[in-house]
């Protein structure tokens, strides 16, 4: 049993919705949030990064990627590095020594849809846009019909790294 000090008023506190994914397509988004956080298998390091998208029907809605940038497997982590690169070019900031160097500053994102897989429902997968592919500006895709909750990583993210050099939450 769990006793509160005050007793809790439901009718007074929004009640959470279900994660409903991003419908695929280009949409203008920042990174407000970042952080390193331990992998789940304990054995590696992720830069978790949290990211608003900036305008359009979905305006104000959280998108979450990953890179596993510390990983006993070289083919893992050079994929995480080739995504914070498309970040970086994505951009314009060339060098960064903390992630917050990235936060705040508008770019292209290519959303897709990943099937389930590892027992995890759809996902959302970004991929980074440099500004001449971006091409015009990002108008967002119509709003899908509601679906089924789905569960991602990021839902099930790993705990908090408490010493990493990207370990920078804004």
């Amino acid at each position: 049993m769990a006793r509160f000090d005050t007793s809790f008023d439901a009718t007074s506190v929004e009640p959470s919705t279900p994660y409903e994914l991003l419908p695929a397509g280009k949409y203008s988004a920042q990174i407000v949030e970042s952080e390193m956080r331990v992998t789940r298998n304990g054995m590696g390091q992720l830069l978790w990064l949290m990211l608003d998208i900036l305008d359009g029907p979905y305006k104000g809605r959280k998108i979450f990627d990953q890179l596993n940038l510390v990983n006993p497997n070289p083919v893992t982590v050079e994929i995480a590095q080739r995504t914070l690169s498309a970040i970086c070019h994505a951009t314009g900031r060339m060098q960064v020594s903390d992630s917050e160097e990235l936060h705040q500053i508008p770019m292209t994102i290519q959303v897709k849809i990943k099937p389930p897989k590892n027992g995890y429902g759809e996902s959302n997968a970004i991929a980074y846009l440099p500004p001449e592919r971006a091409g015009a500006p990002a108008v967002a895709a119509r709003p899908a019909p509601p679906a089924a909750p789905a569960t991602t990583q990021a839902a099930a993210a790993p705990p908090k790294m408490a010493s990493a050099p990207w370990n920078k939450k804004v």
